[in-house]
């Protein structure tokens, strides 16, 4: 199973929001090329890089710091934020990027869905944010009235391969992962990858997702609790690798 340390990016810095409140984030650095590269010296195996402000505007605004952490580290990254034409994705694959993650368009654009399927294949990500169940888009700003795992059985059956599912009231917020919602969405999608996301705290948060891994979880975002020391990223591979002492 992996683990994603999560870079954030606000107004050129990193920082983590809390259940995804644009006013309400802390900033853990003033140059997210140096956090991509910390995190690589400690022994990440993949990045997570988020353009906040292009997910608020639905524009891209930090194509440039992307571009210079994915030329930077050695590790894969992987983008999302503000991914909402095909010009966009364009720009990316122009970069060294590995994977994109798309979300609001993914839901209310079929055609951008399938030109980037298209495009991108099994390097697609679509990002499936729940609140209450139900899925917002728009910088998680709007609820729709789809559930996540419908969302996902159609994502399944256009094929995508790999859902990032986030449940938005734990995000940032260091109460634990939804496990049972992580659980019911992966039942619900057969045969597709999800990397759970929202709310980890702790190395048992860990365990219980590696439980889930017989049923097609392969992942976790790990944010504030890396950021916070909750636990170190060795302690976290420890347990994914099942190694743990």
């Amino acid at each position: 199973m992996r683990i994603f340390p999560a870079i954030d990016i606000q107004g050129g810095r990193c920082v983590r929001l809390r259940r995804g409140d644009f006013l309400d984030s802390t900033v853990f650095s003033d140059d997210p090329v140096d956090v991509a590269v910390m995190w690589e010296k400690e022994g990440a195996r993949h990045l997570h890089v988020v353009d906040l402000d292009g997910a608020r505007t639905g524009e891209l605004h930090h194509l440039d710091l992307v571009r210079r952490i994915a030329e930077t580290v050695s590790i894969p990254v992987q983008f999302g934020g503000g991914l909402r034409s095909e010009a966009a994705l364009a720009s990316i694959s122009a970069t060294r990027v590995q994977r994109v993650i798309i979300g609001t368009n993914a839901l209310l654009d079929q055609a951008f869905l399938d030109a980037a399927l298209a495009g991108w294949g099994e390097r697609l990500v679509v990002a499936v944010d729940a609140s209450d169940g139900y899925v917002s888009t728009h910088g998680w700003r709007e609820k729709t009235g789809m559930t996540a795992q419908t969302f996902a059985r159609h994502l399944a059956e256009m094929g995508v391969r790999e859902i990032i599912y986030t449940d938005i009231s734990r995000d940032g917020m260091l109460g634990g992962i939804n496990i049972r919602a992580t659980e019911n969405l992966a039942r619900e999608a057969p045969g597709v990858q999800i990397i759970a996301s929202g709310g980890l705290s702790a190395l048992n948060d860990l365990r219980a997702l590696k439980l889930l891994e017989p049923l097609g979880v392969t992942g976790v975002i790990a944010g504030r609790a890396l950021y916070e020391a909750a636990f170190t990223l060795q302690e976290a591979l420890a347990v994914l690798d099942g190694s743990e002492t």
